[in-house]
């Protein structure tokens, strides 16, 4: 008996340790990001962040604990081998969870969760594209290697089957019941105590740096709680009785004017134009010198926006390209917890912006220089009404170069051969989608001209979108297109924002083309959930019938920018943040923690309670879909 309990908490303990141990891995690694903790920083780490290695080693000792019980009974070839397989998988996956979250906290800036499991059993190699080969080998060496110390140390000098059972029935039952009662406890460390609240990510918050906190977060942990959000979502963020929340929600989209029709002034000068939108990958404010960022990155995107019409208050509505994408073409928001490109039967029922348009007699074309099934896009795509999608398929092998398929420079080639070429048919209006690549980790690109990497990467799309435009200028059908510029999500500079910015959210939405009536800068705040929306009802308004009524009932989550009756606000989000910023205030909210981060502004209260209700009734719609 004294051999099994000896077993039991070698086990408890050493799933502890090996927690424990990834935590002081992570501070190795992000000490920068961490402003350079001291020992008694990491020791604060350490002791916040016990509860969480506590609560990993209690689920992982429940299986071993069992089978301690059941060695009393039988000393089977199969209950060691069992033994010996239960420990070694348990071991693997914390290794792994481990060794994932630091090499992907760099990108990402939170704890582990669910999103890189949806990337990886979507498309393998694009959820491999950002990181290195060196980065993969390290990741795989540093998981072979904590697995390996866990087993080592689970199994010390301890005979490699199981210690034999008691020799008396009576002494057998007391004995299980002992190792019983032993493995029920673990429900202590597992729930967090016996108080109302059960152990959840936030619980180990301590800081006001928030590397700090995330270090503390077991990833094992936040992926497990992450991963139990995916479908339940119409119990979470319950802020407020439902009635409530939706008076709130529906007073974020009644216009001031119930009896106004029309938006101030035309965007359109040509009925049913050509729409062309490009999405750039990563791009942020910070790289445009108009808004405050740096000098000479994107020259070309700023002579567009000099020349077109730019908005100067415009947020990035997630930090993936499949929120981004959502947010874009149906107008509608990402969520913190999941994505809802991965379910192909709630995507068929969101709002679309191309089906709208086909209903007004557009064709929909898409082109992509990657893997149109990474993250279920190419669903999402045919469910929004895209007749045309083109991908990496669709061109040679000796063009797939990049590590995301193919460069910016060959992909806007094909789409301006292939859209000028239908304009030039006359088959009717034409909506078309370009989505950009090549300005994303690892950020090589065939182009030199700046000696940082990453920004290198972006002056090359802008070149290739530069090149694109000034071709594009040139062609008869160039008159008659409206270009819509914007990126997919908030930005990739400068390098470890902080989530909790609300700069980091901060991206342009350039107009230009030959068809744009407006000119100059836009100040009104607004975000990517406002573009489907925006481009709706200027086509109504063109043909003289658009409302306020027909926008909201088709795009219920966005606003006609140029509507000036409508309440104008930004909500963004990222896993488990949010935020709202609009022309008085501006708020950052941390789910886990369960407190305002940010908090600017004259109605900074009034816009948080906005923020709780926006999310609460995207969760309610979420459901229903």
């Amino acid at each position: 008996m004294k051999q099994r309990i000896i077993l039991f908490l070698r086990t408890f303990f050493a799933f502890a340790a090996a927690s424990i141990l990834g935590k002081l891995l992570f501070c190795g690694f992000y000490a920068k990001l961490m402003d350079a903790p001291s020992l008694a920083d990491i020791l604060a780490i350490l002791w916040h962040g016990l509860p969480h290695d506590l609560s990993v080693a209690g689920y992982m000792t429940t299986l071993p604990g069992l089978m301690l019980a059941m060695s009393l009974w039988t000393d089977k070839a199969w209950l060691r081998w069992g033994w010996r397989f239960a420990v070694g998988a348990e071991s693997l996956v914390l290794a792994t969870a481990i060794c994932v979250n630091i090499g992907l906290y760099e990108y990402w800036l939170f704890p582990l969760d669910a999103t890189p499991l949806f990337y990886f059993f979507t498309s393998p190699a694009d959820a491999f594209a950002s990181v290195s080969l060196w980065t993969v080998l390290a990741g795989v060496a540093g998981i072979a290697s904590l697995t390996a110390l866990t087993v080592l140390v689970l199994h010390g000098k301890l005979p490699a089957n199981l210690p034999k059972g008691a020799p008396t029935r009576r002494r057998r039952c007391l004995q299980t019941c002992s190792l019983l009662i032993l493995t029920g406890l673990l429900f202590f460390p597992i729930r967090g105590g016996l108080t109302v609240s059960t152990m959840n990510t936030g619980h180990v918050f301590f800081s006001h740096v928030q590397a700090r906190n995330h270090a503390a977060v077991a990833p094992l942990f936040s992926l497990v709680e992450s991963l139990k959000k995916q479908n339940d979502f119409k119990s979470q963020y319950r802020f407020f009785d439902d009635k409530e929340a939706h008076a709130i929600f529906q007073a974020l989209h009644t216009p001031t004017d119930t009896t106004a029709t029309e938006a101030a002034g035309q965007l359109l000068n040509t009925q049913k134009p050509d729409i062309v939108l490009i999405i750039l990958e990563s791009f942020s404010s910070k790289l445009m010198r108009t808004l405050g960022g740096e000098s000479g990155v994107v020259p070309h995107l700023e002579q567009i926006a000099q020349e077109g019409l730019l908005f100067t208050n415009f947020y990035a509505n997630s930090f993936r390209t499949d929120r981004g994408l959502v947010a874009i073409l149906s107008g509608y928001p990402a969520q913190p917890t999941t994505s809802v490109m991965k379910y192909p039967h709630k995507t068929a029922n969101l709002p679309s912006l191309t089906r709208s348009l086909s209903h007004m007699g557009y064709e929909a074309s898409y082109f992509y220089g990657g893997d149109a099934d990474f993250t279920n896009m190419r669903s999402y795509l045919i469910n929004q009404g895209f007749s045309s999608i083109i991908s990496d398929a669709d061109f040679p092998v000796t063009e797939r170069l990049s590590k995301w398929g193919i460069h910016d420079h060959l992909l806007f080639q094909r789409a301006f051969k292939d859209i000028v070429g239908k304009q030039g048919a006359g088959t009717g209006p034409h909506f078309s989608v370009i989505q950009t690549s090549s300005s994303h980790e690892p950020f090589n690109v065939p182009y030199h001209r700046l000696p940082n990497k990453r920004l290198n990467a972006f002056a090359y799309t802008d070149s290739c979108l530069g090149s694109f435009i000034n071709e594009f200028s040139k062609s008869p059908s160039w008159e008659r297109t409206l270009v819509v510029i914007v990126p997919d999500h908030l930005g990739a500079y400068p390098e470890h924002m902080s989530n909790f910015s609300p700069d980091r959210y901060r991206i342009p939405l350039v107009m230009t083309g030959g068809a744009l009536a407006r000119r100059g800068r836009v100040a009104t705040v607004g975000s990517q959930i406002d573009i489907a929306a925006t481009l709706y009802a200027a086509l109504l308004q063109g043909q003289g019938n658009g409302t306020t009524q027909a926008v909201t009932k088709a795009f219920p989550f966005g606003k006609d920018l140029f509507n000036p009756y409508m309440p104008h606000f930004a909500f963004f989000c990222v896993p488990d943040a949010m935020g709202y910023a609009d022309d008085k205030s501006v708020v950052v909210y941390d789910n886990q923690a369960g407190k305002a981060v940010v908090s600017q502004g004259e109605d900074a209260p009034e816009a948080l309670r906005r923020a709780k209700a926006y999310l609460q009734c995207l969760y309610d719609d979420l459901a229903e879909r």
